[in-house]
């Protein structure tokens, strides 16, 4: 008997997923616990690996639908049985044709892809409106189409229903010599487009499933909390110096690159142990004042943006920040991030300056009273004071801090204080770097 593939419940508050990105077509061989496919849910976007080995023998659910969670989204046959039964698979919609509507209907994201469509003609369909491009294609493959000119009238689909697939694309690419996958800046020519492939500033491109996801999260933390925020400037000069004298040793001894990172986190944990209000949260008309430190680590991603949270970190020492903060967005970018390491954090960090901005103003993720930006490290002229009190300037490695707090739960009064202690911990930071 086949083996169904369902769609896992990835926490128990999740209900449904989006299938994103299918890894293996129909007919190949695949082993257990081998990487699948990709889903998106409210809580994270993973990689789902496969319940048994053999073959994949049929996708019930194509890449940017959303089904409910148990729902079975693919099947997997033995070796043999496999080989055959996804041969079948792919010809049965042919053979089907004259019993089915040819009727093009758009992908909807909460229906399964249809299975029994008759596949379209490769390359008989006219270049006008016509032909309907989603009814044979999954929203990654029209994306890689746009970003790449190819008019997908002209692409072979040898998916379920003929289908187009990402491998199509690819295959279609290297034949004809296209351009690199990255699109062209706006300001550099684009390549001579097909006249039938619409100009990529036109496009009108759906939302991904994280995308719908960050954008609620914001809208409703801009509701919820009152917004305030305040800047300080560090001379960081010290922690500079102290970093690039360590940081080949660093890497030596404990197999894990040295950044800025455990230090700014650090410097918080310090300051929220002193300001235990900053850590909480509110609850109804209540203020959680917390017994843990959760600090959440904004991680930026080629497709969106996650917080993973390092929790109780106010027990881990230097070493074990620069891990759990290596470790986090290391499982972010690959997609293995569980449930569990998207919850329970009560403070924030994120780092807009590693992009090269000066700073930023950065909204609450809540339930959090605060978060903190940091900005980008610069060489700047400041006004120092020596132990005599003679001032001169000097060239220094200067960083903008933020502070986004809320104001229902935190004073302004108190956000400078949490500020200034900050400061003043990187400012005279020891020789402690693990």
């Amino acid at each position: 008997m086949p083996t169904d593939v369902i769609m896992p419940q990835m926490g128990e508050s999740i209900v449904e997923g989006t299938i994103t990105k299918w890894l293996k077509k129909p007919g190949d061989r695949i082993q257990r616990d081998e990487p699948l496919f990709e889903i998106s849910t409210d809580k994270v976007d993973a990689e789902i690996p496969a319940p048994a080995s053999g073959v994949l023998q049929e996708i019930k659910v194509g890449e940017g639908s959303t089904v409910q969670v148990n729902t079975v989204v693919g099947t997997i046959a033995a070796d043999g049985e496999g080989q055959a039964q996804a041969s079948a698979a792919k010809t049965a919609p042919a053979k089907a044709a004259p019993a089915v509507p040819a009727r093009p209907t758009p992908a909807a994201k909460s229906q399964p892809a249809e299975t029994k469509e008759p596949p379209a003609p490769a390359v008989s369909e006219p270049e006008s409106g016509a032909f309907d491009e989603h009814a044979r294609s999954s929203p990654l493959v029209r994306k890689l189409a746009r970003e790449h000119n190819v008019d997908l009238s002209q692409v072979t689909g040898t998916g379920l229903g003929g289908r187009i697939t990402k491998q199509d694309i690819t295959a279609f690419l290297e034949g004809h010599h296209a351009a690199p996958s990255a699109p062209a800046p706006a300001s550099a020519p684009a390549p001579a487009p097909r006249p039938a492939t619409p100009a990529i500033p036109g496009d009108l491109v759906p939302m991904t499933q994280m995308r719908k996801i960050i954008a609620q999260r914001m809208i409703e933390s801009r509701r919820t909390s009152a917004h305030v925020h305040c800047m300080f400037e560090v001379d960081l000069s010290r922690i500079v110096a102290l970093r690039n004298k360590h940081k080949a040793s660093f890497e030596q001894r404990h197999s894990v690159r040295l950044t800025f990172m455990p230090f700014f986190v650090r410097a918080a944990i310090i300051g929220l142990q002193q300001f235990p209000i900053v850590n909480a949260s509110m609850e109804n008309e209540n203020i959680r004042y917390h017994r843990y430190i959760n600090v959440g680590i904004a991680v930026a991603l080629d497709w969106g943006l996650i917080v993973p949270v390092l929790k109780n970190a106010g027990d881990l020492n230097f070493l074990g920040l620069q891990r759990g903060i290596t470790d986090l967005g290391e499982r972010a970018r690959s997609k293995k991030l569980k449930p569990e390491d998207v919850e329970g954090s009560t403070f924030t960090v994120t780092n807009p300056g590693q992009f090269g901005a000066v700073f930023g103003l950065p909204i609450i993720n809540q339930p959090n009273a605060a978060i903190m930006g940091v900005g980008g490290i610069t060489k700047t002229p400041l006004v120092v004071t020596d132990r005599d009190g003679n001032d001169s300037i000097a060239i220094r490695s200067v960083v903008h801090l933020t502070l986004g707090y809320d104001h229902r739960v935190i004073d302004g009064a108190v956000a400078d204080q949490f500020m200034a202690f900050v400061k003043k911990t990187l400012e005279n930071w020891g020789e402690d770097v693990g």
